[in-house]
């Protein structure tokens, strides 16, 4: 993915001011900054929730700038949200399974009565997201309701919605917000099996500093809308500007 001169006004406010960077495939990209600084602002830019004030955001060789959200996905790519965003009267499993709507290919008739491809498409997304449990080791908990798990486990379940989607690029924002060291050790073993079992690409929104430069090959610095620093992240940690506006000494 290519971000070119990405900015974002919200009337007087510049939220993002012509930002530019690139994630490469197969690499976990990182966005760090202070709060406000437009990590998030960026985020629903790429994933067509905000339509950018100017710029252009690439994927795959498409511009899906200003693309609605549904036609982001349909190019490859998922996203999970710093608040759970699980639906509360569905089972586990279910959760999962919405992952697969952008899959499908029966009509709505054939999907309310029931009959041959959509009969042979809910088998499908049944078994691969059982498929997906397994490998999130929540097997267990597919007849659960989301309010059953642990909230590290709801997350789990968050980003196994992505993994539903079979994208090639994932949008993480703040996945470890609000989760124990024993949580974020699995979420962070998660992510690194993702990538190596799937080859997918990750773009990870996180305040945690040590994950940040324990499992990101990229990492990009936003301050107050701007790029301040995009660099391996050894290069970033040991960036004068970098630490003044954020790490600190």
């Amino acid at each position: 993915m290519e971000i070119d001169a990405l900015s974002m006004r919200f009337g007087g406010l510049v939220a993002l001011d012509a930002v530019s960077f690139k994630a490469v495939e197969g690499a976990v990209t990182a966005v760090i900054g202070p709060n406000g600084a437009g990590k998030t602002t960026l985020l629903n830019c790429i994933s067509g929730m905000y339509r950018p004030t100017s710029g252009q955001v690439s994927f795959d060789g498409h511009n899906v700038t200003g693309a609605r959200p549904e036609r982001v996905a349909r190019f490859g790519m998922a996203r999970t949200f710093q608040n759970l965003a699980l639906f509360a009267g569905l089972s586990v499993l279910d959760n999962i399974k919405v992952g697969a709507y952008r899959h499908g290919q029966s009509g709505l008739l054939e999907g309310a009565l029931r009959f041959g491809r959509a009969r042979r498409e809910e088998a499908e997304t049944d078994a691969a997201a059982r498929e997906v449990l397994d490998f999130l080791e929540l097997g267990d908990a597919a007849t659960m309701l989301p309010a059953g798990l642990s909230y590290g486990q709801q997350k789990q379940v968050e980003f196994g919605r992505a993994l539903m989607q079979r994208a090639r690029l994932i949008l993480l924002d703040e996945p470890m917000a609000g989760m124990s060291a024993p949580e974020k050790s699995r979420m962070v073993g998660l992510i690194r099996r993702t990538r190596e079992r799937f080859g997918t690409s990750f773009l990870l929104v996180e305040h945690d500093i040590p994950v940040i430069m324990e499992l990101s090959d990229h990492v990009v610095v936003l301050d107050f809308g701007r790029k301040i620093a995009d660099a391996p992240p050894r290069e970033v940690q040991a960036d004068p500007v970098v630490i003044a506006a954020y790490l600190g000494d």
